[in-house]
């Protein structure tokens, strides 16, 4: 009987909405004061230690009794359970306490269970043991709930039982084989969890997830996973296998770290994929509906169980496949999302912008209060239930529980959290089918034809038709393939362009879906999400450089699907390029981790480089934005991202050459890269070539310097331009370093400085003083970057010969246009008279001519800008000033959009050219006779 002597609100709280609480305190009343006193303390690891204090006891003795105690393992799980259930019901604890806690007692119960029975097999059968005669303890993963440490209260626990290796036992007065043992093993440690007696039970165990399920094998060998796995492994597992967790051995055993990386090994590349993997949203959609058509039968044959909170529509199971739909399709190439507790997923889906801020709070106040639902349905009996149950007054119940004040209420709040999850997760899966393939695809799509007036499609459409690699296709392969034709077609035609357009943009299209159709993945993201198709069939029609590489890139396309909204660097860019460079480490650290840190590090590298450009195109083309990105900001961007990737590259590469020469890796070089041309100016393009010099500083008496950053620098210059899978990086030219092709490839910043200064017999040219204005730090060491600049300020400011520097000028100006000789008759606008080149070398004499006077010349400001503070110093008309300006920007301009149509040299016809070029030019003129030839 509970003692009346206690009165306490949380405790009359307790009787009220549990009818277990109430046996089991009329049963046990010498539970009720600690019960009542302790409810204040949250319940953590330390408590729950203390509740499996006569647990201990009984393990720790020399032949520890079983039956006394699995008895102890009961009596603690109920007074856990008692202690949650009157935190949680009296609004002391949220849902991540009872999750947590739950899933802390399940692996000490486990561990301890485990322990008990080696001890108590050990006299007679011995143990297994590795070769060097170590003990080799089952490996034990936690699934589903219990693996993202989210076990409700009265929930069975998903365990797979494994072993390393296979041999006999020693030490015991017979041997027998270690799959024996382990079996064994593991069926005393269900029967002893899952025993009802008296005192209830300690966890119902479910295997059915292990190879196979109950009609595989109870345990298997790692090698039997591995397998498996490669051999039969289904999306449902890759699904289940998504919260796999090693729960034993536990964290501080010796042999941890061992198991834990051969059984990580094994899992990461059959969930995990390498590429992002769109065609596992089929079979999850397939098993969802398989999930739904269960619950359906169970609800028919009992009406009451119809309001499943967990796998009804809305409900708990839903926001779970959301998750993980985002960690199967991304986390093989994102670690971050390989996490395992629901919430924290979807916060990581929501930083990666795949679902919004209202989507995320929407889906995470859903998902609390299912779950605190999902517990005091279990409360009342200790059920494993998810069903609300059918009478009013029982509902009634449940709503004062939930803190409701009226059975309407409840009923309101519920379907509307049931609504929201239900709508997103639809969106999310495309559950409509919205272009989307099913059984009853237009029957006209599969035996599509192009027009007959898109001459250039017909006559590839008709080699392809029949070919050898339409053939191999298979058929959903083929299937797609048309569809998207069709659909593609279809949208082109609404545009309303000439036909020789749309002939054009068709034929790109169909070079790109056939470039991707071996990769079902790919043809399954156009399928999946239609909406894109209109952005692809833009992105074809804007530019062919554009197209061109996103067929040698086709990864992007899951930018068309996820690359809007957030890529704003220009808004914010220290936060923007600190996050990407945080993003890419975890990505490299990861790579490094498992598998060989060279070759998935350099793809990793050139992955991120891709997605960026990629976005950096879309934005400057308008798509799926309001405004296009100017082009200053385009070349912004991108020159950001250069220096980024080399200052990563730099970062990661020198561990390699440290180790070599017996340095320590962790301290940093004094080394430095230094910018010049279009990535020193910041006005990089989509495929311009990086001019970069290597700087160093070292002692004298540091004889073996040079040598050691000439090996740092030809393997940054290998990682950078190697050829991989995920294609090519950048071209690297370093010619412009002290002595060109000839001189060393590292240079000392001492030497640097001797020479650039004409102190000696070695020493620069001026045309290198001319490229030295367009030079800047962009990568490593910072006191060698601030030695540059200075050395670049005292360069530059020095006093010359106006005449003389002029004669060199126009002298150097010849030799670069007889080396792009133009006779096609069209204008040039980098390199002919009055074009981009000119300009170029206008600013770089002005800067050499008086910025002894003027200081702020020496900054690297670009070209434009340096026009203006020229003018505001008067050394240029004020008027001519900006019109060059202006000339300068619209050369840019065209350049950069003749390159985009796919055009090597940047020229156009006389007669295209509109009034704004033939001005440009004009200006650009009269300035270089006014500058150069007075």
């Amino acid at each position: 009987m509970i003692p009346m002597t206690i009165n306490d609100p949380r405790l009359s709280i307790l009787l009220e909405h549990s009818a277990y609480a109430s046996r089991w305190l009329a049963a046990q009343p010498q539970w009720v004061e600690g019960l009542v006193s302790g409810a204040n303390t949250p319940i953590d690891s330390a408590v729950i230690e203390k509740i499996l204090e006569p647990v201990y006891q009984v393990l720790n003795q020399a032949s520890p009794n079983l039956e006394v105690l699995s008895s102890q393992l009961r009596l603690s799980r109920q007074k856990l359970m008692l202690g949650l259930a009157l935190r949680d019901l009296s609004g002391l604890a949220d849902v991540s306490e009872v999750t947590c806690a739950m899933s802390y007692f399940a692996e000490r119960v486990v561990a301890i269970g485990v322990d008990a029975l080696h001890k108590d097999m050990y006299p007679m059968v011995g143990e297994p043991q590795t070769q060097d005669g170590q003990y080799s303890p089952i490996i034990i993963v936690g699934m589903g709930k219990l693996g993202g440490k989210e076990l409700n209260v009265s929930s069975d626990i998903d365990l797979v039982f494994l072993y390393e290796e296979d041999g006999d036992t020693k030490g015991g007065i017979k041997s027998i084989s270690h799959h024996e043992w382990y079996a064994r093993l593991g069926k005393k440690l269900i029967a002893l969890l899952s025993e009802l007696k008296s005192e209830g039970f300690v966890f119902r165990v479910d295997m059915r997830l292990r190879p196979n399920g109950d009609s595989g094998p109870l345990v298997c060998s790692l090698g039997m996973l591995e397998e498996y796995f490669s051999v039969q492994g289904r999306e449902w597992e890759r699904y289940a296998w998504i919260k796999g967790r090693m729960i034993y051995p536990t964290e501080t055993g010796s042999t941890y770290p061992k198991s834990l990386k051969g059984l990580q090994d094994l899992v990461r590349p059959f969930v995990y994929r390498r590429y992002l993997d769109f065609g596992v949203i089929a079979a999850i959609r397939e098993l969802h509906a398989q999930i739904q058509q269960e619950a359906e039968k169970r609800s028919v044959a009992h009406p009451e169980r119809a309001a499943d909170i967990k796998l009804g529509r809305g409900g708990i199971r839903e926001i779970e496949f959301m998750a993980q739909m985002f960690q199967l399709v991304r986390g093989g190439q994102d670690p971050g999302l390989r996490i395992k507790p629901t919430l924290e997923v979807l916060r990581a889906v929501h930083e990666r912008n795949y679902i919004g801020e209202a989507d995320l709070e929407q889906l995470s106040a859903a998902y609390i209060y299912l779950r605190r639902l999902e517990h005091r349905l279990q409360y009342w009996e200790d059920a494993q239930t998810h069903h609300l149950p059918g009478d009013d007054a029982a509902q009634e119940r449940i709503a004062r529980s939930m803190g409701h004040q009226t059975l309407d209420d409840f009923r309101k709040i519920l379907s509307s959290h049931r609504s929201n999850v239900a709508n997103l997760f639809e969106n999310a899966f495309v559950l409509k089918q919205q272009g989307a393939e099913s059984d009853s695809i237009n029957e006209a799509s599969t035996i599509w034809v192009p027009p007959l007036n898109y001459v250039e499609l017909s006559e590839k459409w008709a080699a392809w038709s029949g070919s050898a690699r339409q053939r191999s296709l298979s058929d959903t392969a083929r299937r797609r393939f048309i569809q998207l034709m069709a659909q593609s077609a279809e949208h082109v035609d609404s545009q309303g362009w000439p036909v020789e357009r749309s002939d054009r943009v068709m034929v790109r299209m169909m070079n790109l879906l056939d470039s991707i159709s071996r990769r079902a993945s790919y043809l399954a993201l156009l399928v999946e999400y239609p909406n894109i198709l209109g952005r692809l069939i833009d992105l074809m029609a804007a530019s062919k450089w554009g197209a061109d590489y996103l067929i040698k890139h086709p990864h992007l396309l899951d930018d068309l699907l996820n690359g809007f909204g957030q890529y704003s660097p220009e808004d914010h860019p220290n936060v923007y390029w600190t996050k990407l460079r945080s993003q890419m480490n975890v990505l490299l650290d990861d790579a490094a981790e498992h598998g060989d840190q060279a070759e998935l590090a350099m793809d990793i590298l050139r992955q991120t480089h891709h997605t960026e450009t990629f976005l950096t195109l879309l934005a400057e083309l308008g798509i799926g934005r309001a405004k296009p990105l100017p082009i200053e900001k385009v070349s912004d961007r991108l020159s950001a991202l250069a220096d980024l990737i080399l200052g990563i590259t730099l970062e990661r590469v020198w561990p390699i050459v440290a180790n070599k020469y017996d340095l320590n890796p962790n301290t940093p070089p004094a080394f430095a890269v230094i910018a010049y041309g279009k990535l020193g100016g910041k006005e990089l393009g989509y495929a311009s070539d990086l001019d970069i010099v290597f700087l160093y500083d070292a002692p004298e008496s540091d004889q073996g310097a040079s040598e050691r950053y000439a090996m740092f620098a030809r393997r940054l210059i290998a990682w950078l331009t190697a050829s991989t899978s995920a294609g090519v990086l950048f071209e690297i030219d370093t010619r412009l370093r002290p002595n060109g092709a000839a001189g060393l490839l590292v240079t000392s910043i001492d030497a640097f400085r001797r020479y650039q200064l004409r102190e000696g017999d070695n020493s620069a040219w001026l045309w290198e003083h001319q490229a030295l204005t367009r030079a800047r730090f962009c990568a490593g060491d910072i006191m060698i970057g601030q030695k540059f600049e200075e050395i670049r300020s005292e360069v530059l400011a020095q006093p010359r010969d106006e005449q003389l520097l002029k004669q060199e000028i126009l002298s150097m100006r010849k030799k670069v246009s007889d080396g792009h000789p133009n006779d096609s008759g069209m204008f040039d606008i980098k390199h002919d008279s009055g074009g981009m080149v000119d300009i170029e070398f206008i600013v770089q004499y002005l800067v050499l001519r008086f910025s002894a006077k003027y200081r702020k010349l020496l900054g690297n400001w670009g070209n434009i800008a340096l026009l203006g503070f020229a003018a505001e110093d008067q050394l240029i008309p004020d008027d001519l000033a900006k019109s060059v300006a202006n000339a300068y920007r619209l050369y840019r301009e065209y350049q950069h959009r003749i390159r985009l149509d796919g055009a090597d040299k940047t020229r156009i016809h006389h007669d295209a050219m509109d009034q704004s070029l033939v001005a440009a030019r004009v200006a650009v003129t009269t300035l270089w006779q006014k500058v150069l030839l007075a």
